[in-house]
């Protein structure tokens, strides 16, 4: 109860910060913002993985047709500065010509629309009822206290949408939060949740936000 305390804390102050934050954004002078245009141009070489529009047909790589911005953005440079690692994705992001080049791709792959995906029947009520209200008695938080009821994620918190993403490529990513194998989350706050849930628990939350709509 105190683990699920803590993670729930967590959350809600990072979207409290995020709230306040964002009117200061909106107040600020007008950034650097990608071109979509531009970033289909770049894309050609992400298309074999990721597919031409971003939703990918390998369930290991991930859909990211949809996703916000802010967070493509973060996670290519945190594949640039080896924050994140991954065999394929690393040394594709560090190809990347340059700074600009990253916001065109997030500008042109938050354009396009996710192809939602079905789920395995036999596992949304157990995936539902994590993803909503977590488990009280083994400290998992609720995913929608993150990612939304609808799972479109916090573009502002970078927190990413996950409604149709492939239930394997979520559950791969699971894992590798709790074994530390991916760090890069903000807080600790995936680390925190994913190390105390089951691979039963995974599996079913995975395939329920796969056809979450």
């Amino acid at each position: 109860m105190k683990k699920l305390m803590k993670f729930s804390l967590v959350a809600f102050v990072l979207l409290a910060s995020v709230g306040v934050n964002g009117l200061a954004m909106a107040n600020e002078p007008t950034k650097v913002i990608g071109d979509a245009a531009k970033g289909k141009a770049v894309s050609a070489v992400c298309t074999a993985c990721h597919g031409a529009d971003g939703n990918s047909a390998n369930p290991v790589w991930p859909k990211i047709a949809g996703q916000g911005d802010a967070y493509i953005i973060k996670q290519l440079n945190d594949f640039r500065s080896d924050s994140r690692a991954e065999a394929t994705m690393t040394p594709m992001a560090k190809a990347i010509a340059s700074d600009e080049d990253v916001l065109h791709l997030a500008a042109f792959y938050s354009s396009q629309k996710t192809k939602l995906g079905t789920a395995n029947k036999d596992k949304v009520a157990l995936g539902e009822a994590i993803y909503r209200g977590g488990n009280l008695a083994t400290g998992v938080a609720a995913c929608s206290a993150c990612h939304g009821p609808t799972g479109s994620g916090n573009v502002a918190a970078k927190f990413p949408q996950v409604a149709g993403q492939h239930a394997q490529y979520t559950v791969i990513q699971l894992k590798a939060f709790k074994a530390g194998k991916r760090n890069n989350d903000v807080g600790e706050i995936m680390r925190g949740v994913a190390k105390n849930m089951t691979e039963e628990e995974m599996e079913a939350v995975a395939e329920y936000i796969s056809g979450l709509r």
